[in-house]
């Protein structure tokens, strides 16, 4: 014998078409492909802890990195935490792999770390058209510095909101990429997010978050993506040797004054302290070369610098006599400034 009880028939019909109807709007047309744990679980596999310099007065030690190739290369953010001697990728197993900086590429801010590993879990990082405006997304990070050792890192759920330029700064650096960029609709620019992986419903890396930036119009924090197809000509670039070289592992003995060039950088606050202009010297070889207040260095004769130290120790590498040029951003422009031959000493 069955009992009824229509009021709580009503109720359970009504409950379990809202599971249903939720079932089906989450699969939308493709039908039941796989669950969204199971797509965030594969994903989060290829996304990797980075820990390098930092911890001090609001300069963080970590952010995140996405895995590009199955022998190791991680491409992430480029920031001072990878101005650092020992930078660390932790696995989404917990494996901990020492990472060497391969390529840096300053004007999408992007920088190319390898490991030394076999068949990992990697991304396939293809030149795809962009998402339309509208599509659901999964953002994958290690924000705020929670997941350790084993512990996945954090996944939000979102749309992407736009498909506008980028035009943002923090502070007095402004972001020298000028593509289009995916505006986010979840909260992604905290620290420990820069480099983490934006993917779709079925887990394809659609983009790489980026850094903690601002509106240059509004000021409003922004959380946004750069599109996998930047990502993907950025990555080819370093490969290849074609963006920017990060100092050689040696580099650390020998350090040059950038004041015997007039060059006045802003006071260290730790040794990782980013390289901002904070004055130039009249008459001086800066002054000449076009070098203003809040230029940021970011590479010395082609050399990646992403620190005061890292400028002392590129300038040290140029030859007695040999010219010195400086790349920085301003107002969100690559500039090349030539400062002339490099003279004798220069030591502190």
């Amino acid at each position: 014998m069955i009992l009824r009880q229509p009021g709580r028939n009503r109720w359970t019909t009504v409950c379990v078409a809202v599971v249903v109807g939720a079932i089906l709007l989450a699969c939308g047309t493709r039908g039941l492909a796989a669950a969204p744990g199971e797509t965030i679980a594969a994903a989060a596999r290829k996304v990797v802890k980075v820990y390098g310099a930092g911890g001090v007065r609001g300069l963080e030690a970590y952010q995140s990195g996405a895995l590009v190739s199955p022998e190791g290369h991680v491409v992430t953010v480029m920031s001072a935490v990878l101005d650092a001697e020992v930078i660390d990728c932790v696995l989404d197993d917990g494996r901990r792999y020492r990472a060497t900086l391969a390529g840096i590429d300053p004007q999408r801010e992007l920088a190319l770390l390898t490991i030394e590993g076999e068949e990992l879990p990697a991304f396939v990082l293809e030149e795809t058209a962009p998402l339309a405006v509208g599509s659901r997304i999964f953002a994958l990070s290690n924000l705020f510095g929670v997941a350790v050792g084993d512990e996945r890192v954090s996944v939000q759920h979102g749309v992407i909101a736009a498909f506008v330029p980028l035009a943002a700064r923090r502070g007095a650096y402004e972001a020298p990429f000028r593509g289009d960029v995916y505006i986010l609709d979840c909260t992604t620019n905290n620290p420990g997010s820069p480099g983490g992986a934006l993917v779709d419903r079925q887990g394809r890396l659609v983009g790489l978050l980026g850094k903690e930036l601002r509106s240059s119009e509004s000021g409003v924090w922004l959380n946004y993506s750069l599109p996998a197809a930047e990502v993907a000509r950025s990555y080819r670039q370093m490969l290849a040797g074609e963006a920017v070289a990060p100092p050689p592992a040696d580099a650390s003995a020998a350090v040059f004054n950038p004041l015997v060039f007039g060059v006045v950088l802003v006071p260290d606050l730790l040794d990782k302290t980013p390289p901002f202009v904070e004055s130039v010297r009249t008459g001086s070889p800066a002054a000449r070369a076009g070098l203003v207040p809040d230029d940021l260095l970011v590479a010395v004769n082609g050399r990646a610098v992403a620190s005061r130290a890292a400028v002392r120790q590129a300038l040290a590498l140029v030859p007695e006599g040999e010219p010195v040029r400086v790349t920085v951003v301003r107002r969100g422009m690559l500039v090349d400034c030539e400062l002339g031959p490099r003279p004798a000493g220069g030591r502190p």
